[in-house]
């Protein structure tokens, strides 16, 4: 996404090849089906960053320290005004505009992308499941832009030592240097067609796998430049042509081809590589009318090529932030404003930030250049951090509100509000808790850490969980297993005051979105399937071993079984139920399942927060909540005899006849788009109690 110094000036080329991939961006993110392959933009962004600053390297290897600093001075000044400067403007209003569930992450990826770390924030998350349900942040495209600061960090300094090296030995620099990158190339290029088999999600973000891509701009470099300056023009002027127009078109193929389902960066990214790769080496000339060279070195082309870099950091926080302020679905008329706004911004940005910055008076001050950065950082970092303490300050706050409400409850509190006899006033906004911002964080205590780990299985292995609830298990009168996914694990609240009650001891055996049912389950590869299904074998025989009195389980079917529709999976599941249901049995185990729960499907706290004065536009339909469970299936399909399997359904306790409520009892039933909140689950204890002690007898 950089502006970097070219070899002989501004080649028109590359500045329309900058155009291209901010344009293909830019267009994703406005609406995916515009160009659904439009997020390789990015890619492309990569092999030109990696072409001219290997291009500026070789020419003036670096061969002291000072170089290197001098050489991280101008990237300095190149890159970070103009994005602190975004990411201040967005920090402002993300808390002006985004409704108070959005504060902390946004603040807590704003602040690592002032670092040039949020891809690994993001890598991270990646693989939570329930973080994959949040909104994305304004702060989200940073993480190509940390890629590239990582890369420009290491970069030179990989240059400088085989640069050294070879003098040393006596080896010819270029030699050198073509051996190192394309062993550092074909390493990454490997290491990411691995992660992305093995954890697309993650892999997408991190910086080994996205290595290649620049290398191979590198490698362009070498072999189009001499060690004095210049760019070579390989073949004759058929060759070149036709390398141009392949390279255009592999790009238009990626942005029309791709998806959000091709799985990426892997082999897949090397097509837009490939055709940056084309575009760059060809060199199509403006007055060269067999290429595309006239298309780029258009005037608007060429001006949006000048300011792509603040084009690109400017588009997604208007699309984020726009999405706050309207409240609805982008129209195409929103879509123009936002683009609009963004080619406006853009310029402003250039003329005013970027600009004055690249002036070559700026160099002569490399150490005000350093302290400049250091402190606009600090800036951007510190109103990050006075954002997350805020909203910590507000939660603790609500905090205190939810354990008063808490401990007042009464026969209108949560689900007791649902029960016949009930007559209960609906609750104003500002007495509902917990408040939208502490709701999205109300989950059970399976999600904080016990005894040093949390008490998930994750892909991409599923390994094996188990955390203890409640008195010792030696201490405990009866002991009792939670198994299932998420939708288990929401259960906990509910179990726990039981559990402090009739000194119980509950053990969990939870996993992020892999049903407890013997079938393969569609991930993102065949192997998370796989680890999913090991798992499940390996979680029923832990269980066993265990020799608990009662098994509870739940789950919810959020994806499809392995080459099946949907629909096509329900009875695949049923049996895959049925299988573990009956090991239980056969082990003399009783269980207890409770049927999925309502599903809302939309992030409830954020539209409570956005709907304050009337919060009952987050409701829906039971019919439309409530998911088919195949479990019901598999229960009635059991044989009779041996240890009982009771099927519960708690629904009616959730919602009314034909209404689910968002909030219920003057509590907030969902922390996000299905899983309920760890004070209504609570709530829901005296209902799963006279269950609980029949079976356990």
């Amino acid at each position: 996404m950089s502006r970097s110094d070219a070899p002989r000036g501004m080649r028109t080329d590359i500045q329309g090849l900058r155009a291209i991939a901010v344009g293909m961006v830019v267009l994703y993110h406005l609406r995916h089906s515009f160009m659904p392959g439009g997020f390789a933009g990015v890619d492309v962004f990569f092999v030109i960053s990696g072409f001219l600053i290997t291009t500026h390297l070789v020419q003036r290897v670096p061969t002291s320290s000072g170089d290197l600093f001098a050489f991280w001075g101008r990237r300095i000044r190149r890159l970070l005004p103009a994005s602190l400067v975004v990411l201040a403007v967005t920090l402002v209003a993300v808390r002006l505009f985004a409704p108070a569930t959005q504060w902390t992450t946004s603040a807590l990826d704003a602040r690592a992308a002032a670092l040039y770390v949020v891809n690994w924030a993001l890598a991270r998350q990646a693989v939570d499941y329930l973080a994959k349900e949040n909104d994305p942040t304004a702060f989200q495209h940073f993480w190509s832009l940390s890629v590239e600061e990582q890369f420009y960090f290491f970069w030179p300094i990989l240059i400088a030592v085989v640069a050294l090296l070879a003098r040393r030995a006596q080896v010819r620099q270029r030699t050198a240097l073509v051996v190192a990158l394309g062993a550092v190339a074909a390493l990454s290029f490997a290491y990411s067609v691995q992660q992305t088999a093995s954890d697309p999600s993650a892999a997408y973000f991190v910086t080994p796998t996205r290595v290649w891509e620049l290398a191979a701009g590198g490698l362009l470099a070498l072999w189009t430049t001499r060690a004095a300056a210049g760019t070579a023009r390989p073949g004759g002027d058929v060759l070149r042509a036709v390398g141009s127009w392949v390279g255009l078109g592999l790009l238009a193929f990626t942005a029309a081809a791709y998806s959000g389902a091709t799985p990426f960066p892997s082999w897949q990214a090397g097509v837009p590589v490939l055709g940056a790769v084309l575009l760059i080496l060809t060199a199509p000339a403006a007055g060269d009318r067999a290429t595309p060279g006239p298309l780029l070195a258009l005037r608007p082309v060429q001006w949006l090529g000048d300011v792509s870099y603040s084009v690109y950091l400017w588009h997604w926080p208007l699309v984020v932030v726009g999405g706050y302020v309207l409240d609805r679905e982008f129209r195409l008329a929103d879509l123009a404003v936002i683009l609009a706004a963004t080619l406006v911004l853009a310029y402003l940005t250039e003329r005013y930030v970027e600009r004055p910055f690249r002036h070559p008076r700026a160099a002569s001050f490399p150490r005000a250049t350093y302290a400049a950065a250091a402190a606009a950082m600090a800036v951007v970092v510190g109103l990050a951090t006075m954002q997350v303490s805020a909203a910590a300050n507000a939660d603790e706050a609500a905090r205190n509100d939810l354990q008063q409400a808490i401990a007042q409850g009464g026969p209108c509190f949560g689900a007791a509000a649902l029960d016949d006899d009930a007559d209960c006033q609906a609750v104003p906004f500002d007495e509902v808790v917990p408040a939208p911002a502490l709701a999205a964080t109300d989950k059970s205590a399976a999600y904080r850490e016990v005894g040093g780990k949390d008490c998930w299985s994750y892909t991409p292995t599923f390994p094996s969980r188990r955390c203890g609830f409640g008195p010792r298990p030696d201490d405990a009168e009866r002991s009792i297993a939670l198994v299932g996914n998420s939708h288990a694990g929401h259960w906990l609240p509910a179990l726990q005051p039981l559990a402090r009650e009739h000194n119980w001891h509950v053990d969990t055996f939870l996993a992020s979105q892999c049903a407890l049912s013997d079938v393969l389950q569609k991930f993102e590869t065949r192997a998370h399937a796989g680890a999913c299904r090991d798992w499940v074998d390996r979680t029923v025989e832990a269980v066993i071993d265990r020799d608990v009195d009662l098994v509870v389980m739940s789950n919810r079917v959020s994806v499809g079984a392995l080459d099946h529709t949907f629909a096509e999976s329900l009875p695949l599941y049923a049996a895959g139920y049925r299988t573990v249901l009956e090991r239980f049995r056969a082990a003399g185990i009783p269980v207890l399942v409770l049927r999925d729960t309502p599903a809302p499907r939309d992030l409830v706290p954020t539209c409570i927060a956005e709907n304050e004065d009337d919060y009952a536009a987050c409701d829906g339909t039971r019919a439309r909540w409530l998911p088919a469970d195949p479990v019901t299936d598999a229960v009635a399909g059991l044989p009779d005899g041996g240890s009982p399997v009771e099927l519960v359904d708690l629904t009616d306790h959730i919602c009314e006849a034909d209404v689910c409520h968002a909030v219920t009892g003057g509590v907030v039933t969902y922390f996000d788009g299905s899983h309920l909140t760890a004070t209504f689950a609570h709530t829901l204890a005296p209902y799963l109690d006279p269950l609980l002690v029949r079976l356990l007898r």
